[in-house]
């Protein structure tokens, strides 16, 4: 079944902040434009429309600029979502302006940045994705437990059925599997492949939820690709040195590597072929398990992709920093993100900017 597209060219002035726009009732399908692409060449077709005359209608361009893959858009998902706001998140969506430039080649550092609570990459559909929330034991931030979004305890973030949720500014963005958007590009008259879903702030492509069985061979089966991240054994701290209890999945430090005991490394990506990349490269992946979003990048990331701002007194504010991509079996690293606003959906928080760096073949794996 394949969708009726259009590409919009975003109508945004070249400031970088995401600004809110007005509040908006999540979308019905019939009012949800596509984004069209040329599958000969897997390539988008950049075509330039005038800006739609409903300003609560998704628009998303992505184009190739130099070194850069750059996406604009208001922000808005191409999908329906859940009823916002609700008993969990308080936020109404609104129309925000982004405008990022990720690298085309993406330089792989010596290693891992952590993500912190920066935004992690872009969908194709010009909605983010994010791994952190701005939620810890006791509500202390150094308390060295931090809730995770979709867990025991996540339910009263107010995620709907994509794993989305609205942020202050009125930012939609996922912490998991899209599912609307899969749903969205899946062609059910076609044969299942890896599914392309965005770019990663450090340009490298975001997939999911499934892959070839066998990352180099493209004729091997198509399964669902699990993380190796692993509950830990065992209970924490009792207080007052930690929440005590069993690692259930509460915390994002309930949970260490184990090398693998699945088909995704730390980062929960892999190198593999894929239709975008027959050659192969490497390639993060979102997941119906922990870590869900990656906690750290492979590459340089994009420094417009951070988070700015946040409560009043804070100024930019400290990212978790925590997350795979620090040492195996030690569970989620400690460190500093590029330095960001956290996903906090109870606080008033200024808008997430954007810019700066992103590229590689570049075309949805079915039509958005």
């Amino acid at each position: 079944m394949t969708r009726t597209a259009a590409i919009l060219t975003l109508a945004c002035s070249t400031a970088l902040t995401a600004v809110a726009g007005t509040p908006m009732d999540p979308p019905d399908e019939e009012d949800v434009p596509w984004l069209l692409v040329a599958p000969a060449t897997r390539e988008p077709a950049i075509e330039a429309q005038d800006p739609p005359t409903n300003p609560n209608a998704p628009t998303v361009e992505i184009t190739i600029e130099g070194e850069y893959r750059r996406i604009r858009s208001n922000g808005l998902p191409n999908h329906p979502t859940g009823r916002f706001p609700n008993r969990g998140n308080p936020n109404r969506i609104s129309p925000q302006s982004y405008d990022f430039r990720i690298p085309v080649k993406p330089t792989e550092q010596s290693r891992p940045t952590p993500v912190g609570m920066n935004m992690f990459g872009i969908a194709l559909n010009g909605c983010f994705f994010e791994a952190g929330t701005a939620e810890w034991w006791k509500n202390e931030r150094n308390s060295g437990w931090h809730i995770e979004a979709i867990g025991p305890r996540g339910g009263h973030l107010g995620l709907d059925s994509n794993n989305g949720h609205v942020q202050p500014s009125g930012a939609y963005h996922y912490h998991a599997v899209p599912k609307g958007l899969v749903d969205a590009l899946t062609d059910e008259d076609a044969p299942m492949e890896p599914m392309l879903l965005g770019w990663a702030a450090d340009g490298y492509p975001i997939y999911g939820p499934w892959g070839y069985e066998d990352p180099m061979d493209p004729t091997s089966k198509v399964v669902t690709l699990k993380p190796s991240w692993q509950k830990k054994p065992g209970d924490r701290p009792a207080p007052p040195a930690g929440p005590g209890g069993s690692h259930d999945g509460t915390y994002e430090e309930d949970f260490h590597f184990v090398s693998e005991s699945g088909h995704l490394d730390e980062l929960n990506g892999r190198e593999g072929v894929t239709p975008e990349f027959p050659e192969g490269t490497y390639y993060y992946v979102v997941t119906d398990a922990f870590p869900f979003v990656s906690r750290s990048w492979k590459g340089t990331p994009a420094p417009g992709m951070s988070k700015r701002g946040g409560p009043p007194g804070r100024g930019a504010g400290r990212g978790s920093g925590r997350g795979p991509g620090r040492g195996g079996g030690r569970g989620p690293g400690r460190g500093r993100g590029p330095g960001p606003a956290p996903d906090d959906e109870r606080r008033n928080e200024p808008p997430p900017r954007s810019s700066e760096p992103g590229r590689a073949p570049d075309r949805p794996t079915r039509p958005l």
